[in-house]
């Protein structure tokens, strides 16, 4: 199997966020850094899985690995 082109940047939970409705999932903001200013954070559903199965939730201040991955076929040669 081939390995998927990617990248792995770093980056820091800035806040966590609240649903304001209930049954929906809060949301961890994560600040990437690298990336730019006016497009650095993303919020992603604060759920992880750890190797047990067990459901577990980031923390404020917590520093964390944003990995993005594509397809080869997805991808051109850099010039």
């Amino acid at each position: 199997m081939t390995e998927k082109p990617s990248t792995t940047l770093a980056g820091t939970v800035e806040k966590i966020i609240q649903s304001p409705y209930p049954g929906e999932p809060e949301k961890a903001q994560i600040a990437v850094e690298g990336a730019d200013d006016l497009y650095k954070e993303i919020r992603v559903e604060n759920t992880l899985t750890t190797e047990d199965g067990d459901e577990v939730r980031l923390k404020k201040g917590a520093q964390v690995e944003v990995k993005i991955e594509a397809d080869p076929e997805a991808t051109i040669p850099a010039k």
